[in-house]
């Protein structure tokens, strides 16, 4: 089990092609229940992408690469926080991990760009607030929208970690809220959700 319970999506289609979003792996044992799912389906992985680069999202980027040859893709706004990985555990546990070195970054994403995978595209949605990297992965021909840190069911990422900023987050739960009702959210921790069930309450806290 994740001490942190990060939720790691494999995302694939009909094609076989796969991307995966946020590696938080702590283990190599942890590590391999993913691999292991990905090489049983016969899955291509295509790409490593990232909603942020708070530690527990990316302890697992070293194994992406080092098994499938894939690098990881994270909003430009966060490249700072990915090359302080060590920095990070220590200050949330109080005692050095024994981590991984980081890879190389492939690429930097940015608001509007595509990723594209198969038969399917996910549009990137920079939403700051609890790191100015946030960002969400949005399919919309599949009503699907992977949160990370930006929205939880019923509640939101915390913003007093370096560099989160309260109306930041408002306003990215704000624009989250107006995607379509059928939208299935899924986030980075926690259980899945709907647009339909947080929009009121996003919307009565942050009443445009």
């Amino acid at each position: 089990m994740n001490p942190l319970e990060v939720g790691c999506y494999v995302v694939s289609d009909e094609t076989n092609e796969a991307v995966l979003i946020d590696p938080g792996c702590f283990a190599e044992s942890e590590w391999d229940d993913v691999a292991q799912y990905i090489r049983s389906n016969g899955l291509t992985l295509k790409h490593n992408l990232l909603t942020h680069a708070h530690f527990d999202h990316i302890m697992g980027c070293y194994f992406v690469e080092r098994d499938f040859g894939i690098r990881p893709e994270l909003h430009t706004d966060d490249v700072f926080l990915y090359k302080t990985l060590d920095t990070q555990a220590l200050q949330f546990f109080g005692i050095r991990l024994k981590t991984k070195p980081t890879p190389i970054i492939e690429k930097c994403l940015n608001e509007g760009n595509t990723i594209s995978f198969g038969n399917h595209t996910l549009e990137v949605l920079h939403t700051p607030g609890h790191s100015p990297g946030c960002v969400c992965y949005y399919c919309k021909t599949e009503n699907t929208l992977f949160t990370g840190d930006t929205l939880f069911c019923g509640s939101m990422g915390r913003t007093d970690l370096e560099g989160g900023n309260p109306a930041q987050i408002g306003s990215s739960l704000y624009r989250l809220s107006e995607l379509p009702e059928e939208t299935v959210a899924y986030p980075g921790h926690g259980p899945s959700t709907t647009i339909a069930n947080e929009k009121r309450w996003i919307q009565a806290i942050y009443n445009r």
